[in-house]
């Protein structure tokens, strides 16, 4: 490839010159003989200071947003957004060859993106997945590190799933990954705005930047779909000049929605209203949250086409997404369930969903993460000390902090609360007192860890799976 054919419609303010090329990367550790290195300011290391000695290492230019005293330098407005361009050049603009659904919020995008992959492949479409768990094609399924891959690797998966036959992609779509540029030059068929809660204030700052930073995916799609029941909606539907679809459990307003919902232990049932059309919808996924997120797959599968009445019909047969409302096999008479809640709202969602078909006391476990928004921590510990009949304060992947100053940290919204509870730092022996303290009919909550299945102590990833170690407790192995 020439590096002209490589910075097609990137914004150059000066420099030019054209080379046959190998590769383009903004990782130092990545550049080889042949290969443009793009510099990128990170938290931690900016890229244009290492410009020099990665053409000694033969890169053939590298791209900048300023000048760094070199001949082979090009300056671009911004090299985030150029090296998107770039990525997607060098691949062949891959996703042009697909049609892709995008979804963004804090909560309910993994098992939503799953039901709306089940779904398209229940009418025989291929589809390729992008997200937190998990990236799949088809059924071929390869790790995932981000919940939005960095650019190289995303136009490398969109491509794998181009040549694999998929005909559409949906993906999670990261306020990160919106914020860096991962995502530009992309176009969605639909774009999905779910809800909005605190979380990842470490990096936005504010709500505000957070919100604008998820905005950025409804500004760029043929199609939004936005949950009505949401307080950020209408600031989310302001402005947008595509054609614009909401979805709701409480307003008739709304185009999509759930009304007579009934839920229990085996699931949701409701009535979906939407497209001058009604179906009973069921789904044995149970939860309050799994109205919203099959409402919301609902939603997006018909306004992409799908007929209404199969599509609705489909759901009885879909299955939940590990680690989220996870129930732990465990031969016992009380219940055992892994979620992924690891915010405020997403343990008052999960406490709450467990509590309306809970026969005896909940009981929850949770930590913060560490290197992490430490405002969250005493709201998570509030949180739960509101809706469980048990908490058990614990740790969650530490990284570089120390873990007793993280349970501190979150303790402090355990404070003035009645409800019983525990302090246990090492969360094995957290999970040993829930499991010898749980009753006939009690329901234990392991919150945070949902499908990871690590735990990361200082900068060390260390395995750990929650189901294995209920079985080993259990089993007196632990």
């Amino acid at each position: 490839m020439k590096l002209s054919e490589l910075l097609e419609g990137v914004s150059v303010v000066s420099g030019g010159f054209d080379t046959q090329i190998t590769d383009v990367t903004d990782d130092t550790g990545k550049v080889s003989k042949g290969s443009v290195f793009v510099c990128i300011k990170g938290a931690h290391f900016d890229g244009h200071d290492a410009a020099a000695d990665m053409i000694q290492r033969g890169a053939v230019a590298v791209v900048c947003t300023h000048s760094v005293g070199l001949e082979q330098e090009i300056i671009v407005e911004n090299t985030r957004t150029a090296y998107a361009l770039m990525c997607a050049n060098f691949f062949g603009n891959p996703a042009r060859k697909l049609k892709l659904i995008g979804l963004t919020g804090t909560n309910g995008k993994t098992s939503t993106t799953y039901f709306i992959k089940s779904l398209f492949e229940l009418f025989e479409i291929k589809m390729g997945l992008i997200g937190t768990m998990q990236n799949m094609i088809g059924e071929e399924c390869f790790e995932a590190k981000y919940t939005t891959p960095p650019a190289y690797e995303l136009q490398a998966l969109f491509a794998k799933m181009v040549e694999a036959g998929c005909r559409y992609c949906v993906m999670e779509v990261s306020s990160q990954a919106l914020a860096q540029g991962r995502v530009e030059g992309l176009h969605f068929s639909t774009a999905i705005f779910t809800n909005l809660t605190q979380d990842h204030l470490d990096y936005h700052g504010t709500m505000e930047n957070y919100a604008a930073a998820k905005k950025l995916l409804l500004q760029n799609c043929d199609t939004a779909i936005i949950n009505a029941d949401d307080p950020h909606a209408a600031y989310m539907a302001q402005g947008l000049s595509c054609k614009v679809y909401t979805y709701s459990a409480e307003n008739n307003d709304a185009d999509f929605v759930a009304k007579n919902i009934v839920l229990s232990a085996r699931g949701v049932t409701y009535e979906l209203l939407g497209d001058d059309m009604i179906a009973r919808l069921k789904c044995p996924v149970p939860g309050s949250f799994t109205v919203y997120n099959t409402l919301c797959a609902a939603s997006a599968a018909i306004s992409e086409g799908l007929d209404f009445r199969k599509t609705v019909s489909a759901f009885s047969s879909l299955k939940g997404v590990k680690g989220r409302i996870e129930v732990v096999p465990t031969d016992t008479d009380y219940t055992v369930i892994i979620d992924y809640a690891h915010s405020p709202d997403g343990i008052i969602n999960i406490l709450s969903s467990v509590k309306e078909f809970a026969k005896g006391r909940v009981i929850i476990v949770f930590g913060c993460g560490g290197d992490r928004d430490a405002g969250k921590r005493p709201k998570m510990a509030a949180a739960a000390a509101s809706l469980a009949d048990f908490v058990v304060l614990t740790s969650d992947n530490p990284r570089t902090e120390d873990p007793v100053k993280i349970v501190d940290d979150a303790a402090v919204g355990l404070q003035g609360s009645s409800v019983a509870q525990k302090i246990i730092v090492e969360r094995t022996e957290a999970i040993r007192f829930a499991l010898g303290e749980a009753k006939a009919d009690d329901i234990i909550v392991l919150a945070g860890k949902g499908h990871e299945t690590y735990q990361i102590i200082g900068r060390e990833k260390r395995h750990y799976d929650e189901r294995e170690i209920v079985k080993g407790i259990l089993a007196g192995e632990i």
